[in-house]
């Protein structure tokens, strides 16, 4: 389109979504009736347009004229050298199609020169469109039923919000994955809920029962729709130890399982990164062999193993702590913070350690050294925060680690958290349960990753210039 046509927020929208296909086909299904609308205003304001008829009146003309058919000898002549030239024999109908194509386009061409300013040029649809999305008497009266579209639009005219949806809309991907890995991994194995939770003593009738009662006896496709449809509506049903309700269980259980992990991953970043940068900075010195040596420990020490020694340590022989957790009693969660921090301290002060190490020589570095900068305020000002990207990576890899680990450390200590109740339900298997537990993570590491790709746009700019470029 011309240039010159101002341009609003739905229309600058509307063309970026234009330039993919994948995206273009998505913005016409869900812009369906609005487009239905267009199509019509189109159709009829075609009709009007005087370049068709002018067109086809000056090709009709043209076809029957000297110049014609002077041009359509030239070109059968062209294709006889090149056949003489090229030693091939002459194909009429070979020849005949050719020379069609090159006279149309020629003929065409020339015609659309000829008519210059005569009349209005051909619309096209989606031209016409965005016009349309320029005018308020079409917006207004659209918005419902282009709510859907309008909202796409909205949303890929600006990188920040395009980014943050196609991200969301990962997540919800990975989320309905996550479900279906899940449920085909319960499905086929060889446990039996109905056997393990009614005991040996059971009869076969009392079993198959307990399967129609929980639609245990149903095809595969049927109880995975069931799963998915529950978990998409919150409506997670009932367990069958118990016949609990899932979502009270998971909702007393997760806030545990959520503050022992970021208590974890905070104590980790504060004490892990200065000691990588501590490390960086004294390169092969003492106390960079000494920190990393620890870390090295921090990797190796099995959590479970930890936990027992803090216990004995702290709680029997010390009795300076609770061997236990107690709901509102903050003591008894050191330990398991500690424990569970630990190999994350460990990874984050080695990435650290590297990353500062990678951008030290960086040209960017040598230039703020030579514009008098002191060491510190290059080490901190612009070391650090080059060294972040990587640093994130890890500690977004990490949180999730951290939340799937955390049922050993839960274990240890006797929380009675998420990570604990899985693998409670793992052993029947209760797969309702197991399910939202899983689901719940999901949805946790998915934040988390959202929210560090957000922090990557943030701190650093090439990443947001790649955004606005793509």
């Amino acid at each position: 389109m011309s240039n010159s046509i101002s341009e609003n927020v739905l229309s600058r929208g509307f063309l970026i979504v234009h330039r993919q296909v994948f995206l273009r086909w998505i913005q016409f299904l869900i812009g369906f009736p609005i487009h239905i609308i267009a199509l019509c205003i189109y159709f009829s304001k075609r009709k009007s347009n005087t370049y068709d008829a002018l067109f086809k009146e000056k090709m009709h003309n043209f076809m029957k004229s000297k110049a014609y058919a002077a041009l359509k000898s030239d070109y059968e002549k062209q294709y006889d050298k090149k056949q003489a030239y090229f030693r091939r024999p002459i194909k009429e109908t070979e020849k005949e199609k050719i020379v069609q194509r090159q006279l149309r386009k020629r003929s065409e061409a020339m015609v659309e020169n000829e008519l210059g300013s005569e009349a209005r040029k051909p619309m096209n649809y989606m031209e016409f469109f965005h016009g349309l999305l320029l005018d308020k008497r079409f917006l207004i009266p659209t918005f419902i039923p282009g709510i859907l579209a309008y909202s796409m639009y909205f949303i890929y005219q600006g990188a920040f919000r395009r980014f943050v949806f196609e991200r969301v809309v990962m997540t919800f991907f990975v989320i309905i994955s996550v479900i279906v890995i899940v449920f085909t991994i319960l499905y086929i194995s060889p446990s039996d809920a109905a056997a393990n939770i009614l005991g040996e003593s059971a009869t076969q009738a009392q079993r198959d029962a307990f399967n129609i009662q929980y639609g245990l006896d149903q095809s595969y496709f049927v109880q995975l729709w069931h799963a998915l449809s529950g978990i998409l509506t919150f409506d997670l049903g009932h367990s069958y130890t118990g016949n609990e309700v899932i979502m009270n269980s998971i909702s007393n259980r997760f806030p545990v399982t959520l503050t022992l992990a970021i208590s974890s991953l905070i104590l980790a970043v504060i004490i892990a990164v200065p000691v990588g940068m501590i490390s960086a900075a004294r390169v092969n010195s003492f106390w960079d062999y000494t920190f990393m040596f620890i870390a090295l420990i921090g990797l190796s020490i099995p959590s479970f193993w930890q936990g027992l020694i803090f216990i004995l340590t702290f709680s029997i022989q010390g009795d300076l702590l609770p061997s236990s957790y107690s709901p509102g009693n903050f003591l008894s969660l050191i330990m398991p913070i500690v424990v569970l921090g630990t190999g994350l301290a460990a990874a984050i002060a080695r990435m650290t350690r590297s990353s500062m190490l990678e951008v030290m020589n960086e040209d960017y570095m040598i230039t703020a050294k030579a514009k008098g900068l002191t060491g510190r305020e290059t080490f901190i000002g612009h070391a650090l925060r080059n060294a972040w990207i990587p640093i994130l990576t890890v500690i977004g890899l990490q949180f999730g680690g951290m939340l799937g680990g955390a049922a050993v450390t839960e274990k240890v200590f006797n929380i009675s958290g998420l990570g604990s109740y899985i693998v409670d339900k793992q052993f029947i298997p209760d797969t309702p349960a197991i399910l939202a537990g899983v689901v719940y993570i999901a949805i946790t590491i998915s934040i988390v990753n959202l929210i560090v790709d957000l922090v990557y746009a943030m701190l650093n700019p090439r990443i947001r210039s790649q955004m606005k470029n793509s």
